[in-house]
């Protein structure tokens, strides 16, 4: 039994290590002998493009690490690609750089304006409270621990659930902006993005 437990551990150990020095998916020597076939290629403009045509597009000049954020901050996923613009890209057109290079799109879905620049996602600093004020419930969320106890209520008078967070906006916070966190519950009150605060 243990013979065959021996001789699995090192057929997959065999199995992996051939995976890894594939040519093909960049994992060992290429034809040129440039580590992973990796080459130096100009980064096209992808601002202006849809999301789906920018990758395509990149992939063809062979780069294989594509990333994309929301360029409003709000943390949604482009889960359907075509529905998404380009507003950003974080290599700078005309700019020579590794086919390993990762390319990261900010990207708004297409009915959306473009923001003058990413909107960071807020974040906690100095153990202090941000101003989530206008900021997404799912980037609220995101910055604070995970340990948090958080409540999100609907800040109209129609008693929503707020399911999508990344779709409602923070009108008010408690703690305040500011305070020191110290492990205590958090609670927002917030309205859908289009909608004003009460």
């Amino acid at each position: 039994m243990r013979t065959r437990l021996v001789a699995a551990v090192l057929a997959c150990a065999a199995a992996a290590a051939l995976v890894a020095c594939d040519p093909a998916d960049g994992g060992g020597p290429g034809r040129h002998g440039k580590p992973g076939g990796l080459q130096r290629k100009v980064v096209p403009v992808f601002v202006g493009m849809g999301l789906q045509s920018a990758q395509d597009a990149a992939r063809e000049r062979g780069f294989r690490s594509l990333r994309s954020h929301d360029a409003l901050g709000r943390g949604r996923m482009q889960a359907f690609d075509r529905n998404w613009k380009v507003c950003s890209q974080n290599v700078a057109a005309g700019t020579t750089v590794s086919t390993g290079t990762t390319l990261d799109f900010g990207a708004v879905k297409l009915e959306e304006s473009c923001p003058a620049r990413d909107q960071a996602a807020p974040s906690v600093t100095g153990g202090r409270m941000p101003d989530f004020k206008g900021r997404s419930v799912k980037a609220a969320r995101a910055a604070l621990a995970a340990n948090t106890s958080l409540t999100v209520k609907d800040a109209s008078a129609h008693h929503r659930w707020v399911l999508m967070e990344s779709n409602w906006q923070v009108c008010s916070q408690t703690p305040g902006p500011g305070a020191r966190l110290k492990g205590q519950p958090v609670s927002f009150t917030a309205v859908k993005f289009g909608e004003s605060c009460p």
